[in-house]
């Protein structure tokens, strides 16, 4: 067996009460299961955060009568000398699991006596997340009885074993590294997909299909570059990397939450949603309603997908400038030159057009409807302007620019940097397109030649042939709409 791999599953209560695993692939347990961590694993790095989302994860299980309740998958070396199974993955879970046991008033896990690595996280994460559990579960609603049951009981691990360490270490690996990466929006897609438990097959599969359809390079980036940077430059925050760890902002309100806030937001979708799935706005020649807007919470299951299609397609119009082609950006001129080559090559050309496609996104999504009107339409030309004089302002005043001082210049944090303020917050405190761009007309100021990098060459060769078409009648310097909208002082 030692270059074999042993497939089994087993109840929480078996593996951490009483050592065993509840049964085989041939449905025979496994007794004597002595875990240990071994000197090599990294340290316990859960926080009560990451413990209280288990614990939540888990009492919604009970409340849904789940009879199994699948947690993960527990990757084991059975060191046969020693009569030891060591922990290659699974750690973190099956380490606040055991907490979890104690802290409801189990006595019997052994688990929990090996002595640990002597480190700060695990000196500080056990005791703290031990208290954390303890508190949340002395102040349930449940039985604490009912809930201990239903873990030992009904939580179950999937759990590889093998002799060979190599093996062992190969089958992690191809688990995290060597296989299909997890991003983060295929994290939201299986959580999404457990919240739809009210819809048939049928229409689950119609969903996922959808979804799979939709390009997932594409939309990975619509998540991790255009919706959490959004999210979190509303809020007045900088924007870190999406990961598994902050993905939960995408998580949303469920069927579960009653609070005020959630009534409120599921009464919003679901009376959007059922207006524009009725003959009502066909028959009465109104707008649709917009079930959906970047600074408010997402409502979880089938919703959610409905969301990401949304935001998919009106970031690929945003993206496309043809003018036979989508409802919001058609032929624009500003656009067409952002699109030559030397304005979309390189880290800082990509960072400030993230910026001005964000801006733009951000301004649809509040103030245009579905199909725009030509007011509209005239309206979101004045904000491209204004957008992207703010955007490009900033790449005009840095020979190399990256994502530290972007995030700066976007929190005003830059105050030697001409424009440095946070767009997105003024946007979303502006109650009309007429509001936002009074604003924004006090706010941007005009670029002047000293505003550039200090270099007498890199700034004559900026602003060199200034106003130079090429034969599509495409401006040739971005500079040039400075000059043209009157945001240029020389």
């Amino acid at each position: 067996m030692s270059n074999m791999l042993i497939l089994s599953i087993t109840k929480i209560g078996d593996l951490l009460t009483e050592k065993r695993i509840t049964k085989d692939e041939n449905g025979q347990p496994i007794d004597n299961i002595n875990l240990v961590i071994p000197e090599y694993q990294r340290p316990y790095k859960w926080t009560a955060k990451n413990v209280n989302q288990l614990l939540d994860d888990i009492i919604q299980a009970k409340s849904e009568n789940k009879e199994v309740y699948r947690v993960g998958t527990l990757i084991l070396h059975k060191d046969r000398n020693r009569g030891e199974y060591n922990v290659v993955d699974g750690q973190q879970r099956i380490t606040t699991f055991a907490l979890l046991l104690k802290a409801l008033g189990v006595g019997n896990v052994s688990f929990l006596e090996q002595k640990m690595t002597d480190n700060p996280y695990n000196r500080f994460n056990i005791i703290n997340n031990y208290r954390t559990l303890k508190r949340r579960v002395d102040n349930l609603a449940v039985q604490k009885g009912d809930l201990c049951n239903y873990i030992k009981n009904n939580c179950e691990l999937i759990v590889v074993i093998t002799e060979n360490i190599s093996e062992a270490f190969q089958f992690f690996d191809s688990q995290n590294a060597r296989g299909k990466k997890l991003y983060p929006h295929d994290l939201l897609k299986a959580y999404h997909l457990r919240e739809m438990n009210d819809l048939d097959a049928e229409e689950t599969e119609k969903i996922v299909k959808t979804w799979e359809d939709l390009d997932q390079k594409t939309l990975a980036e619509l998540f991790s570059d255009y919706l959490y940077r959004l999210k979190e430059w509303i809020k007045g925050n900088k924007s870190g990397e999406l990961n598994e760890h902050n993905y939960d902002m995408f998580k949303g309100v469920t069927m579960h939450d009653n609070f005020p806030y959630a009534q409120f937001y599921k009464g919003a979708f679901a009376y959007a949603d059922n207006i524009n799935n009725s003959p009502i706005p066909f028959v009465t020649g109104m707008r649709k309603l917009s079930a959906f807007q970047l600074d408010t919470p997402i409502v979880a299951g089938k919703p959610f997908f409905d969301y990401a299609k949304h935001y998919f397609e009106l970031l690929a119009d945003i993206r496309n400038n043809d003018k036979y082609e989508g409802h919001f950006i058609n032929d624009n001129k500003i656009m067409k030159t952002l699109n030559l080559r030397e304005n979309r090559n390189g880290v800082g050309n990509t960072i400030v057009r993230r910026m001005l496609d964000a801006a733009i996104l951000l301004y649809i999504d509040r103030f245009c409807p579905e199909k725009p009107t030509g007011t509209d339409t005239e309206m979101l030309d004045q904000f491209v302007v204004f957008a992207f004089v703010w955007a490009y302002s900033l790449r005009a005043q840095y020979q190399n620019l990256g994502w530290q001082a972007a995030q700066n210049y976007i929190m005003g944090n830059n105050g030697k940097v001409t424009n440095s303020f946070n767009l997105y917050k003024v946007i979303t405190e502006s109650d009309s397109p007429v509001e936002l761009f009074s604003t924004l007309s006090d706010k941007i100021l005009p670029l002047s030649y000293n505003d550039l990098p200090a270099s007498d060459k890199y700034r004559e060769a900026k602003v060199a042939n200034i106003n130079e078409k090429d034969k599509n009648d495409v401006y040739q310097n971005y500079l040039h709409f400075f000059v043209e909208h009157n945001f240029w002082r020389g």
